[in-house]
Order: C-alpha cells, then structure tokens, then sequence
C-alpha cells in the first residue's frame, strides 16, 4: 500500500458502487452537478455507518443517494421555477459500452428526462429504481418510506404516466445517427425544404441559455415554425460555428462549437424516421460534462 492511499472498507465499498450512485442521482435529477453533490452527501452519511449491521452495501448506498435525491429534487423543484426559458437536463458525454445499454440509453436519453420532470419526486425515485434498476419493491419501500404495498401502487401510476409521455417508437442508435446527419445537412445548408423533409409535423424545439447564452425563451412547436428558425441560423450554425456528431446520454448528439470552443449541445429525439424533439443546450453551467466521458452504470 503506498503512503496516503491507506483506503478502509467503507471507501472501498462506496468507490465499487460509485458509477451506479452517480446514474442513480443523475436520473433522479437530471444534473450531474446536483448528482455529484448528493454523492458527497452520501458519502458523508455511508463514513459514520457500522458496516457490520449492513447485510447488503449496494441497497444501502442506494437507499441512502435515493433519500438524498428526492431531497435535492424537492428543492430544485422552486429554484426551476424561476429558471430562465425552458430548462433542459444537463447533457453527458457517454462512451459507447452506454448506447449499448438500450434500456439504459433509453431512459437517460434528454426526451426521456424531460419525461421523468413530469413526476413527483417520490414516483420518479420508485419509477427509476424499479423500472431502470430493477431493485425489488420491498428495498424501494426502505428507500422512499414507504410500504411494499404503496410502493407498488405509486409503481404502477408512475409506469402508466410516463407510458403516455415516452417517446413513440423503437429507434435504433443507426436510424438515430442517419436522420440527425440529414438534419444537420439541412440546417448547414439552410434549405428549407429539406429539414420540412426531416422535421415531423408535430415538432418541438426547446432551448435552454440559463439566461445566460440566448436561447429560445419558449417551445416552438410545428415544422414549419422550427424550419424557419434553424433556416435563419437561430444564433448557431453560422460564421464561425461548427457542429461534430457526438455520444450524449447515450445517443447521436451534435457538438456545437463556436471557434472552436464548446458553445451548446443539441439532443434529438426520433421516431419513425423524423426528427419529434430537438433538445438545444447553451447555458455554460450545463456544459462541463462535454469534454470527457461520464461512466454510467446500473
């Protein structure tokens, strides 16, 4: 053991299970900032445990970030009404073990998150844990104080809720990578037809600055509305701006960049072929995790 890496049973055990807190907590919240302080949080309440009473570490330290999460999640809950224009989750940058994690692409995927916003706190903890994570209803209820029996109930609401709301159809990453390499031609052309040719009729385009970086301060929804934006360049794609295709949240994702530096974030949500959501991330707090991979486990 070197000098200073003197590491004890209760460090060993939180840094195993580090990845999946962390995607635990991001799912939850839908940040990485917030997710990294609940870890933090975590941790500080995992060092005082007496792991000999601890029969299973991996549901404690999940028990323990799930508490901490709906939480922060209740409070975010009043800062975000007062966010500036839409607010989006934060994007990561993920490495390709996670795009091939279907379900797990899936549901950190940005349309999918939006979706999870639409939940209370205590579903979305059951919802996650059960539905992502498969932990079984028995260690859920110790984990959001509830009873088996609600914890099935709240299950089955938020099941139903989200059901109604998650995107339409089944997308495989190459159909996604083919239709957001059509929409970027047409939005780097300007051509107004092609991206009516890309856009589905029911489009939503979302911008996120943070008040920050201009954004659009509501939804457009419509292709012909979107179309007209992006055929002006809506602040991006021109002069010295750049678009690079990239791994987000698990799916093909465009890199903005404006002289080179990272200026946004677009996320696309596809079905049957057409662009339904697109997801446009300024806000500067919201960009860190683009420039390395973020480990997500489960």
């Amino acid at each position: 053991m070197r000098n200073g890496d003197r590491r004890g049973p209760a460090t060993d055990a939180f840094v195993a299970h580090r990845n999946l807190l962390f995607t635990v907590a991001y799912e939850m919240l839908g940040s990485a900032a917030d997710a990294e302080d609940v870890l933090q949080e975590t941790w500080l309440q995992w060092a005082d445990v007496d792991l000999g009473a601890v029969r299973d570490q991996r549901a404690f330290l999940a028990k323990i970030t799930t508490r901490q999460a709906i939480r922060r999640l209740r409070s975010l809950g009043r800062r975000r009404e007062s966010y500036v224009g839409p607010w989006l989750p934060e994007p990561l940058l993920t490495a390709p073990d996670v795009a091939e994690d279907i379900e797990l692409a899936e549901n950190i995927s940005m349309a999918m998150l939006l979706v999870l916003e639409t939940l209370a706190p205590t579903e979305r903890a059951v919802f996650v844990l059960r539905e992502v994570f498969d932990v079984g209803y028995d260690e859920i209820a110790d984990a959001v104080d509830k009873t088996p029996a609600a914890v099935r109930q709240i299950a089955h609401r938020a099941r139903a809720h989200v059901a109604a709301r998650r995107p339409r159809g089944d997308v495989s990453p190459a159909e996604t990578r083919e239709a957001l390499g059509a929409f970027q031609r047409a939005v780097e052309t300007g051509d107004l037809q092609s991206l009516l040719d890309i856009l589905a009729p029911d489009v939503v385009f979302l911008g996120d600055g943070g008040g920050v970086k201009r954004a659009l301060l509501r939804p457009i929804v419509g292709a012909e509305k979107v179309a007209r934006v992006l055929a002006r360049g809506s602040g991006w794609m021109g002069g010295e701006t750049s678009a690079e295709p990239a791994q987000v949240n698990g799916w093909p994702a465009l890199i903005v960049r404006l002289n080179g530096e990272i200026d946004g974030v677009v996320a696309v949500r596809i079905d049957h072929g057409s662009v339904t959501g697109l997801y446009f991330v300024r806000n500067p707090e919201k960009l860190s995790r683009m420039r390395r991979e973020t480990t997500l486990d489960r």
